[in-house]
């Protein structure tokens, strides 16, 4: 039996002279929630197309649970569920209609089991007060916990999550946070692609940080961390955002420090041990300077500053890293199934 859920090796996917996705490899534990996060346009929603088989791959080698995808695509699709961005559920139909007609998409049968898993699904969505509700009426969290359990309903192995908190109140994120980790629990393996990193702290055992098609780093968080360095972040935050710079030179020039400017936020890493007595002085310069702070902070490196120093700050806009709208492929591969 195959260890891993997912291996890809020297995954190459091209758009006429755009290379999306470069060379990448990577393999994905059975049964643990992977991270694939980047900026737009990375390379991420690329990968999980090829992965789905949405998209062909312009050369490497993927296997889904020790099965080729060249040779076993359509074997492969049924052992991969999808939650995509968008919240892909049909207004004028009930909960238990919408989840019908994904449960015969997937060839869930005879209808007494059909039946059976739509009714674990509404149990788990917590929506089975609202199975012969219409799901327009339905909140923003209450579709989201359908689009989740829908997803689901073919049994699968492997889950892609394609931020799923997307558009959620920090309540509602919550509670599919729970959903996620309780899904898991069964054995499933997921694969978390989020726009926010808290999310994937919380949620991911291992986590992937794309950008420009290639791989900058893969580890746990704490193993990512260590990119940053091993001391701790400081963060001054000017009062003007004209002290700014002013406070970039006397870290640079008083504590021989590397300091990043943003705005009127001024970061650098201090060594371990260094934190009280450069905080200490910092202060005393900054009183005899007459800059004013609006707050001055010390901090161990977050997933933020990770992300941020591997892919950088600058704002990403792109075209090439979805070829077709995600609703359109997911469409295309459910027709692909039937």
């Amino acid at each position: 039996m195959a260890e891993y859920a997912i291996e890809i090796d020297g995954l190459v996917k091209k758009f006429g002279d755009f290379t999306a996705v470069n060379g990448i490899s990577f393999k994905i534990k059975k049964g643990e929630i992977f991270g694939l996060l980047g900026p737009n346009g990375a390379g991420k929603t690329t990968t999980i197309n090829v992965v789905l088989g949405l998209l062909k791959l312009t050369s490497g080698k993927i296997t889904v649970n020790g099965l080729d995808i060249k040779k076993y695509g359509e074997e492969i699709k049924q052992r991969i569920g999808l939650m995509t961005q968008e919240t892909v559920v049909e207004g004028d139909l009930t909960a238990w209609e919408n989840l019908e007609i994904f449960a015969e998409l997937y060839h869930v049968s005879p209808a007494g089991e059909r039946n059976k898993r739509i009714v674990e699904a509404l149990k788990e969505a917590e929506l089975t007060d609202f199975a012969k509700k219409k799901a327009g009426t339905f909140s923003g969290g209450m579709k989201r916990r359908l689009e989740l359990v829908k997803s689901m309903i073919q049994h699968p192995s492997i889950l892609i999550l394609d931020e799923p908190t997307t558009g959620l109140d920090i309540q509602n994120r919550t509670n599919m946070w729970k959903h996620i980790k309780e899904l898991n629990s069964l054995g499933v393996t997921i694969i978390l692609t989020t726009q926010y990193l808290e999310e994937a702290d919380v949620l991911c055992d291992r986590i992937a940080i794309i950008d420009h098609g290639k791989i900058k780093a893969i580890g746990t968080v704490s193993e990512l961390k260590k990119v940053v360095g091993t001391g701790r972040i400081l963060e001054v935050i000017a009062e003007n955002h004209g002290d700014a710079a002013a406070i970039s030179g006397i870290l640079k020039t008083h504590f021989k420090l590397k300091p990043e400017i943003k705005v009127d936020k001024v970061t650098a890493i201090v060594e371990i041990g260094h934190e009280e007595k450069t905080m200490s002085k910092l202060l005393i310069e900054l009183s005899k300077k007459r800059i004013k702070i609006s707050s001055v902070s010390m901090h161990m490196p977050t997933l933020d500053d990770v992300f941020m120093a591997l892919t950088g700050a600058s704002t990403r806009d792109a075209t090439h890293d979805d070829n077709s709208s995600r609703m359109d492929s997911m469409m295309r591969g459910m027709r692909g199934m039937r």
